[in-house]
């Protein structure tokens, strides 16, 4: 009977444009023939066609949920910068009043905050999520240097941004948008970041662990959820107990 449902399932799900069980979102729950291409460079199984997540998404949902301890059910304080619409219901539903959404621009979000003037006292964060935020920041040294001041000692951060360089490549006197497509990528972009981008959050006193999809999710898993190694990195920062920068990070 199980098998019968199955296969009149998949004949619905066939005729219907946009439906399938190629790809699923891990975020929303969809199954789908595939994701949507997105980018200014279109990447292929980008979008999920449902929620709008994209691959750094996915990603970090499912690492939040399979490999640290945010939703064990102790409270937590969570700040998230400049928050991802995807994420964003998810993560309030699950964390409640502990979570809070900031951003300079946005009226959506709860307080409004520019990342290098966090105004909130230091040890304030259980855990901080900045996704694709620091690209944006022509300080970013000081921004990551707020994000960690305001984390508590033994407190995580997933830092996100797009690695698109050999090494990290900025110019603050380029301020024209055209120039900024042409070399930083994005108009509204300030740098390009290289593998390098881990230096700059050693400086500021973090034990940084990188993170892709491979390092805990299956062939299979990645090809269902469209996550690709190449497409997103997480940057697991840990603010270590009486972290002081200048001190060399342990193992």
């Amino acid at each position: 009977m199980e098998q019968v449902r199955g296969r009149v399932l998949s004949r619905f799900i066939k005729r219907i444009p946009g439906l399938g069980i190629k790809r699923y979102c891990p975020v929303c729950g969809t199954l789908s023939k595939g994701f949507s291409e997105f980018g200014i460079v279109p990447r292929k199984n980008a979008k999920c066609v449902s929620c709008g997540a994209l691959e750094r998404h996915r990603l970090a949902w499912l690492y939040f949920e399979r490999m640290t301890d945010l939703f064990d059910g102790r409270p937590k304080r969570m700040l998230h910068v400049a928050p991802d619409r995807a994420l964003e219901n998810l993560l309030k539903r699950r964390l409640g009043a502990g979570y809070l959404t900031a951003d300079l621009r946005d009226p959506r979000a709860m307080v409004r905050m520019d990342v290098t003037e966090i105004a909130f006292a230091e040890e304030t964060f259980d855990v901080i999520c900045c996704s694709h935020v620091l690209e944006h920041v022509p300080d970013d040294r000081r921004a990551i240097s707020e994000l960690h001041r305001v984390l508590k000692s033994g407190g995580w951060a997933v830092l996100m941004v797009p690695i698109t360089a050999h090494k990290t490549f900025e110019d603050p006197s380029i301020a024209e948008s055209s120039e900024r497509l042409r070399l930083f990528g994005q108009e509204d972009h300030v740098r390009r970041y290289g593998p390098d981008f881990v230096e700059r959050l050693k400086e500021a006193g973090f034990k940084v662990r990188v993170i892709t999809g491979s390092d805990f999710l299956t062939k299979e898993e990645m090809t269902y959820t469209g996550i690709t190694d190449a497409a997103a990195k997480i940057y697991h920062c840990v603010k270590r107990l009486s972290a002081r920068p200048d001190t060399p990070l342990g193992g």
